[in-house]
């Protein structure tokens, strides 16, 4: 029996809903351990930091992985080995969510590893298991004794008739027009990652306002959990630059560096800024010989103050651009002619390649994973070579930035997308980022919108999407909002907050910050300053391509879809596919069919082929009936009695000899031969079959 005398168990109210926490029971080891459960989900969250710190690191190595495990939803995993492989998108997704939030609460110049492992162990669809997981993280890391600034408080924002609603179910989801994952702590906002069905600025700062409410209740109980059961934080020395070192470099370089950065050329500034610091190392390389890592920190905190205060003093910005000016736009479509639409969005120095292919429904892409979706029509992917800021770098399988900006792209885009009754294709979209200088991933939406309406799919409305910045002066409290910042903006800033949809409203959000937090002024601010750069980049994107082709590419499947009584699939199908095949062989068509009897018929070339196999496969599901009229070929004669005609396949009937002609008729092979085709009436249908009679010999 193991020891549970530090046991402890933790209860509150969840929206209505008892959140439980369990602390002291499971991986003890681990610097902070809790199990977080609600009603039949349950997430396993664990904390580590390494001893020490590690050699010559620069960043902050925090590392973030959520686990799906497929027995929390009772399934095996597929494939040859039975076992969980590389993490789903979904997962990764999770993961990134999970650290956006405890990210900048870590203490400046902390370079100990820190890994963050969050589990679901057992998922009900109707309460999700990510937020459970980011408050896990947050209850872990509270009562570790790694230092962090938390905690943090993490909820799901619906809106369902008008009514925010937090942690909706599958049916509340299902109706929801806002889907928002929020986090932050008792005093502002630190995440948000939403997607909405074209709501107002005015519903979404509603919502999320109205789910900081409830995190600041979580915020309270985890600091309760903490006083109660939380480790002492450890003492440790965090790197730091010497404060002589930094006055002297601030001495000798200031007046170089800000003299380099005063230019609007990008290339030019770049170079001239690398020839300084390059001097200035060199300076103080014999002046401070072990110290030199320190000496091009201090160089890269006087740059980051010298843009900054460029910006927030003289509302100067490093390419000479307003706060609310969006860069020069131009773009063109059609670009790529054996594809099926395509488009290229260039802002600035960001350009997005996007390309439409569309299939049958068939090719969905098939998910596995532990909540309801078990396949995603809208596909959108995004890619981000080297080249495209002039980086030397191999090709590499997508990383977790690349899958949550295709993620964030094809959220933005979801709401505009035409249901499968209306087009009955899948669709996959493809961004690669050309050239890249901040804000691809919007790029990425302005460019999707594009090649969508190029490949002729009817959207309900053009989506467009712009990356806000903030600079804020933690003193005063005082901050400005930038338009559509750039890589530089982005690197010295305080937040990213990209904000995407339509003319009508918002489709998607995504926001991140370097701070511990935002106001809700500074989020209004932010969205109402983003509707205008939305709308200017909207316009700009229609004055290329106005309105959605009315055809689509020949090279682009068409596709002919209608319905059967699903009790009729297994006579289209045929033993062994045998029906089904060969009318896929006669017609040179792709066929599809549902479980609810929808059938899906595609083509390339000739509509005329899937109007064949439709008339084909309606034949088969269709009841015979007395005076229906069907094409067919003579398969079978008997002289004196009569022939039989194959009118769909597996159905036949016979043209007794007397209903071959008005004329007396002595043999059946005096009109008919084996393989005529011929028009034909049914005329009776008994026990012993189908009687037919001739109405026309074709051709």
């Amino acid at each position: 029996m193991p020891d549970l005398k530090n046991y402890k168990v933790f209860k509150t109210d969840y929206a209505g809903k008892e959140l439980v926490v369990e602390i002291g029971k499971y991986a003890e080891q681990a610097n902070g351990a809790c199990l977080v459960r609600c009603g039949e989900t349950a997430v396993n969250v664990t904390v580590c930091m390494s001893e020490t710190a590690r050699e010559g690191m620069d960043f902050f190595p925090l590392s973030v992985d959520y686990e799906e495990k497929m027995f929390a939803v009772g399934k095996i995993p597929g494939g040859f080995k039975k076992r969980e492989g590389r993490a789903s998108d979904k997962a990764i997704l999770t993961s990134r969510l999970i650290d956006r939030p405890i990210r900048p609460l870590f203490p400046k110049g902390i370079f100990n590893d820190v890994v963050v492992v969050a589990t679901a162990l057992s998922v009900d669809p109707d309460i999700s298991p990510e937020p459970l997981a980011m408050i896990g993280s947050s209850v872990a890391l509270s009562i570790s004794d790694i230092p962090w600034a938390g905690p943090t408080g993490s909820v799901v924002v619906g809106m369902v008739d008008g009514k925010y609603v937090i942690n909706p179910n599958v049916e509340e989801r299902a109706k929801s027009a806002i889907h928002l994952n929020l986090a932050g702590t008792k005093d502002a906002i630190l995440m948000i990652e939403a997607g909405a069905n074209e709501v107002t600025d005015a519903e979404m700062v509603g919502a999320i306002m109205f789910g900081h409410e409830e995190i600041k209740k979580i915020c309270a109980w985890i600091e309760g959990i903490a006083k109660e059961v939380g480790k002492p934080k450890k003492e440790m020395e965090f790197y730091h630059i010497p404060e002589d070192l930094d006055a002297a470099v601030k001495e000798y370089g200031y007046a170089k560096l800000e003299a380099a950065l005063d230019t609007f050329d990008r290339q030019e500034r770049q170079a001239r800024q690398a020839a300084a610091e390059a001097e200035i190392v060199e300076h103080f390389s014999t002046i401070y010989p072990d110290q030199i890592r320190e000496v091009k920190d201090s160089i890269y905190y006087i740059v980051k103050g010298i843009v900054r205060a460029k910006i927030f003093d003289k509302g100067i910005r490093p390419d000479g651009r307003g706060l609310k000016e969006v860069r020069p736009i131009w773009c063109e479509h059609g670009v790529l002619p054996r594809v099926h639409g395509s488009a290229v969005f260039t802002r600035g120095q960001t350009q997005a390649l996007t390309t439409c292919t569309l299939g049958m429904l068939g090719e969905a892409q098939r998910m596995e994973g532990l909540d309801e979706e078990e396949e995603k029509r809208y596909m959108h992917q995004y890619n981000f070579p080297g080249y495209c800021t002039g980086e030397a770098k191999p090709l590499r399988s997508p990383g977790r930035r690349e899958i949550g900006h295709g993620a964030l792209a094809e959220r933005a885009l979801v709401p505009v997308i035409p249901e499968p009754s209306e087009f009955p294709y899948a669709i996959r979209v493809v961004s690669d980022i050309m050239s890249s200088n901040g804000s691809s991933s919007m790029a990425s939406v302005c460019g999707s919108t594009m090649a969508l309406m190029d490949a002729g799919v009817p959207i309900k409305a053009p989506v467009a999407g712009c990356a806000m910045g903030l600079i804020k002066d933690p003193e005063t409290g005082k901050y400005v909002i930038m338009t559509d910042i750039q890589g530089l903006e982005d690197f010295l800033g305080d937040m990213d907050f990209k904000v995407a949809g339509t003319e009508k409203g918002i489709t998607a959000i995504q926001m991140d910050i370097k701070i511990k937090g935002i106001s809700e002024q500074i989020m209004l601010d932010a969205i109402a300053q983003a509707q205008d750069a939305r709308r200017f980049i909207l316009g700009k994107m229609l004055e290329c391509i106005p309105e959605v082709k009315e055809e689509l590419s020949v090279y682009a499947p068409k596709i002919v879809t209608f319905k059967i009584n699903p009790e009729k699939i297994g006579d289209v199908v045929g033993k062994q596919g045998k029906v089904i095949n060969k009318i896929i062989e006669q017609t040179g068509t792709k066929i599809d069919i549902e479980e609810d009897g929808t059938v899906c018929i595609a083509c390339y070339g000739d509509v005329a082929n899937a109007n064949r196999a439709k008339a084909i496969v309606e034949s088969i599901a269709h009841d015979p009936e007395v005076g229906d009229m069907f094409v067919g070929v003579v398969v079978r004669i008997l002289s004196k009695v009569g022939a039989f005609v194959e009118f769909a396949p597996g159905k036949d009937g016979m043209i007794h000899i007397s209903k071959l002609s008005e004329q007396r008729v002595n043999q059946v092979e005096d009109v008919l031969n084996i393989g005529d085709k011929v028009k034909v009436e049914i005329i009776k249908i008994g026990e012993k079959g189908i009687d037919l009679r001739l109405l026309e010999k074709m051709d």
